[in-house]
């Protein structure tokens, strides 16, 4: 798995000079895992979730959308499974303090070894994980006299579990609060949801219910930038099927959820299935859609065959029958479902990682380069920057036209300051596919300078049909 940390850091550096991605907090030091979009970044992920949002419920007359409440009964939490297994062992350092997950620090160390030895070592701790095995796990750590990176020592405490939900409590008066959690995942309110969608929309099997929101886990190691925080956003469809039915439609949403990621212009060779090689005891199937980041292969999107275990376990814990009356085979029964879920966050560092390029430019007398994010144009924050080439001569009139024009179908940015090669840079770090620039001829002909950023080959186009060829972009 080849990796490229020089360019992860490029591309975290760019994020933040060009108002893409921003430290939480940062001017008190940061907060640890957690991070602010800024203006460009903030449309970039707007512009991600709509595009999923439009796929799943627009493109599909079967799938509806909800917004469901990020507190929810705790109750919820037990008949999920999450306040007696959401957790991951942990391991701390008795020297240095500080805390490991497990896994994580096996295999960075097993990333140091040749290729058959780090094989072996990774089975040996997925054996031990899967029988949570903690004497063992820490067995294993000791015999291989893996240290701590920060104390270099190899003093650790006993393996334990840590919860990652955050708790919080709800109430006016301290004594008769109640503990509630900040939801580690948007499924849950799709499933206690179920019946008021079916019923109301009156949906029929097979159907799909798709939320966007956000989600709390309390990771004990948060790391790799936007890859995996304390506060992120998911984007999950739960969608419900007849019981004998899961393997053809997890096969269908398998193959969709791979065409979606490839619609979004990502190079298929850096796109992989992963299958899970330890399922959930109630799942069926379960896969991953991984996709080649300059850390290596990671996932971005989770598509599971649960059964009805979510549904069952909420008609156990709540006491109302989550059943669905199938009027074409004249049976009541709990639906099976086939979950689809994408992290947005991780969806719009895929999308970043894919879009960044360095590029030289120059010749040995004359040196050149350029940072270029190469967003699909639908994608892009802003599709178009309007230059008029001089400050006089009511070039800023006829660019502001254009403006007005364009801003209420998509994002438009004007620009006045500098000259215009230094004007096409900036927007080539932003991502803007298209640069307009109206001159002096456009007074004479109606015709303006359109350059494009990918090649940036220049031709003259009508101003009355720039609308049109933009819009026509952000279509495809």
């Amino acid at each position: 798995m080849a990796t490229d940390q020089n360019k992860f850091q490029a591309i975290i550096s760019h994020c933040k000079e060009y108002g893409f991605i921003f430290q939480s907090s940062e001017i008190y030091d940061g907060l640890s895992a957690v991070y602010d979009y800024g203006q460009y970044g903030a449309e970039l992920k707007k512009n991600v979730r709509d595009y999923w949002w439009k796929s799943m419920t627009q493109m599909h007359e079967n799938i509806v959308g909800i917004d469901s409440a990020i507190f929810m009964h705790p109750t919820i939490w037990k008949a999920s499974g999450h306040v007696d297994n959401f957790s991951d062992p942990m391991i701390d350092n008795k020297d240095s303090k500080k805390r490991y997950r497990v896994d994580h620090l096996i295999e960075g160390y097993a990333d140091t070894l040749p290729e058959a030895e780090k094989t072996a070592l990774i089975q040996q701790m997925e054996e031990l994980l899967k029988g949570n095995d903690y004497p063992g796990l820490k067995k294993l750590i000791e015999d291989n006299k893996i240290k701590c990176a920060v104390s270099g020592t190899v003093n650790w405490t006993d393996v334990r579990e840590f919860n990652l939900m955050f708790s919080t409590q709800m109430g006016s008066v301290a004594e008769d609060a109640n503990e509630i959690y900040l939801r580690p995942e948007t499924a849950q309110g799709i499933f206690v949801n179920f019946l008021n969608v079916q019923k109301t929309g009156r949906m029929k099997i097979p159907f799909g219910i798709a939320q966007v929101g956000k989600a709390f886990r309390n990771e004990i190691v948060a790391r790799q930038f936007v890859f995996r925080m304390r506060e992120f956003e998911q984007m999950e469809m739960q969608f419900f099927i007849r019981p004998g039915t899961e393997d053809e439609w997890y096969a269908y949403w398998k193959e969709e959820r791979m065409k979606w990621h490839k619609s979004l212009g990502l190079d298929p060779a850096r796109l992989q299935y992963h299958d899970h090689a330890k399922l959930a005891f109630y799942a069926k199937a379960a896969v991953d859609i991984e996709y080649e980041f300059p850390i290596g292969f990671k996932e971005v999107e989770g598509i599971h065959s649960r059964t009805d275990h979510d549904l069952k376990q909420h008609q156990q814990y709540s006491g109302k029958k989550m059943q669905y009356f199938d009027t074409e085979i004249n049976q009541n029964y709990i639906p099976y479902v086939i979950e689809t879920s994408i992290g947005l966050d991780r969806c719009c560092l895929m999308v970043l990682s894919e879009a960044y390029e360095e590029q030289d430019l120059g010749t040995p007398e004359k040196p050149d380069s350029r940072v270029v994010l190469k967003f699909p144009a639908k994608l892009a924050p802003i599709k178009l920057a309007v230059f008029p080439l001089t400050k006089k001569d009511g070039l800023p009139e006829l660019a502001k036209e254009l403006m007005a024009d364009c801003k209420k179908s998509f994002y438009c940015y004007y620009e006045e300051k500098d000259s215009i090669g230094k004007r096409y840079r900036r927007q080539d770090a932003i991502g803007t596919p298209f640069c307009v620039t109206i001159d002096h001829q456009t007074k004479e002909d109606g015709t303006v300078t359109v350059r494009y950023r990918d090649s940036m080959e220049q031709e003259r186009i009508p101003l009355a049909s720039v609308k049109e060829m933009v819009m026509k972009k952000i279509l495809e």
